[in-house]
């Protein structure tokens, strides 16, 4: 799938691609053979496709045999004029490979039966070239040989393994180096992203490491983003009551036990929390109109609150409910966890070649259950990020009851800003996808009827958002 290396001297080596419009970029010969060893030929089902794609691992500590695992798509078109885009998964602990790039916007979709592939018309790489990371190690493929390590993870050193890997990644793939590079994500990555973001910056700004290892970091985007303690909690609860889902005496209780603006409002706070904590039993709150999956392979996430206090998890029902809804599979988890466990899967994706001693999983208990750095808010972090220009947009799927529109409201309220475009519907052709306010610095969008995962719900629009990110451009304020 490259060009057989004898036929040049060492100093006329090239990487062709498959589309003609690729640009041929010279390589020394020992970048050629690591890109050649993650080419990926065709993973089980997928349908045929025109880009390349190229999975594997990338050292980010020797000493401690530390790997994190990727998955790069080449843009569907012209990827030599296309920006970079890196996604992350949130949790902590959950794999953007089984949820970003197999549920949501990569471009092959798991689905149930055979083929167990399918395309995804509304792929982010329709828009740039997309990497897919599975961070910190101890998540999804990526692993660490020192198993202490698992207890011991945070905030802090998921920045910088993830900082490590992309210096790295460059190396091995330096025709993307000098690409425009964004950063995309969901739910825990409001922590990820501002946090790698900030090492980025602050790397290309050190004279003596800035040049050598500098990306061209131009912004970031967050979906459904857990950002704040303070407003993510108190929009928790008003979400809540505001959309029928608790009692009013519910609501009231909550309000008199709970100080959100303690870094642990106590007992009896979480005990009147257990009034929309219950509610995981019963409906889907990361999509609180959608089906629950009837599979008993498939379980959903408790409250990000449970799990970042150390509660006890809630073990979930399933209902008998109909598994799709407009299109809408709600058992894709379960897919996911039976695809990537396939030996087949793993063989074609360069993946888990260290046999790593436990299964394949969407969420790592292991990692989550142990996360010991958890800053209270990454709001100073994201207005260090605006007042040095990157561009910052942040999105809300409205049907999400776990980290809410509301919350993500409150959040942007804290920042202060100026607001340049007052709040207006944005359409995509003849309907409203959602709302959009802009301000000095920031750019909020609600998606309309999707929930925590705004691209398995509203594919169409999503790739609109990020196109229009992407773009710098206003989303439409009339129909088209």
């Amino acid at each position: 799938m490259g060009l057989v290396s004898f036929f040049f001297p060492a100093w006329c080596f090239w990487v062709f691609a498959v589309a003609e419009s690729r640009r041929v970029v010279p390589l020394p010969p020992e970048v050629l053979a690591q890109q050649e060893a993650d080419l990926v030929d065709r993973i089980p089902g997928q349908p045929p496709v025109s880009f390349r794609q190229y999975a594997g691992y990338v050292n980010v500590d020797e000493a401690q045999g530390k790997a994190l695992f990727y998955w790069f798509f080449e843009a569907t078109q012209k990827p030599e004029e296309k920006p970079v885009v890196m996604w992350l998964n949130g949790g902590p602990g959950c794999s953007s490979v089984g949820y970003g790039e197999a549920q949501e916007l990569g471009p092959f979709l798991v689905q149930e039966g055979v083929p167990e592939i399918k395309f995804n018309n509304h792929t982010w790489n329709r828009e740039a070239n997309l990497l897919f990371l599975d961070s910190p190690v101890g998540v999804g493929y990526s692993y660490t040989n020192t198993t202490e390590l698992l207890k011991a993870l945070g905030d802090k050193i998921t920045a910088l393994d993830s900082y490590t890997f992309l210096v790295k990644w460059f190396k091995r793939f330096p025709e993307y180096k000098s690409h425009d590079f964004y950063i995309a994500g969901e739910s825990y990555a409001g922590h990820y992203i501002p946090q790698l973001a900030e090492v980025i910056f602050d790397k290309n700004m050190n004279k003596k490491t800035g040049k050598q290892d500098h990306i061209n970091l131009k912004g970031f985007i967050i979906g459904n983003g857990w950002i704040d303690l303070e407003t993510d909690q108190k929009g928790y609860v008003d979400y809540a009551w505001t959309h029928a889902l608790i009692s009013d005496e519910s609501y009231w209780n909550i309000k008199r036990k709970c100080n959100f603006t303690l870094p642990d409002p106590g007992e009896p706070c979480w005990n009147a929390m257990a009034a929309i904590d219950d509610l995981f039993n019963v409906i889907d709150m990361y999509s609180i109109y959608s089906p629950l999956c009837q599979s008993q392979s498939s379980t959903l996430s408790g409250s990000i609150f449970s799990r970042i206090f150390k509660k006890e998890k809630l073990q979930h029902e399933k209902r008998n409910l109909s598994r799709r809804l407009r299109g809408y599979d709600p058992c894709y988890m379960a897919h996911a966890q039976a695809y990537f466990n396939r030996r087949d899967v793993q063989e074609a994706l360069h993946a888990n070649v260290t046999n790593i001693p436990y299964p394949w999983d969407l969420c790592s208990e292991a990692v989550g259950d142990n996360w010991r750095d958890a800053p209270s808010s990454t709001l100073p972090v994201i207005k260090k990020l605006i007042d040095a220009g990157l561009r910052v947009w942040l999105y809300s799927g409205d049907t999400d009851a776990v980290v809410p529109v509301t919350s993500t409201r409150y959040t942007i309220k804290k920042l202060g800003l100026k607001i340049i475009d007052q709040w207006r519907p944005w359409f995509s052709h003849n309907e409203v996808g959602g709302w959009v306010t802009v301000y000095d610095g920031l750019t909020f969008v609600t998606v309309r009827g999707a929930g925590h995962e705004v691209p398995i719900f509203a594919p169409k629009r999503s790739r609109q958002l990020i196109r229009h990110f992407l773009t710098d451009k206003k989303l439409p304020s009339e129909p088209f």
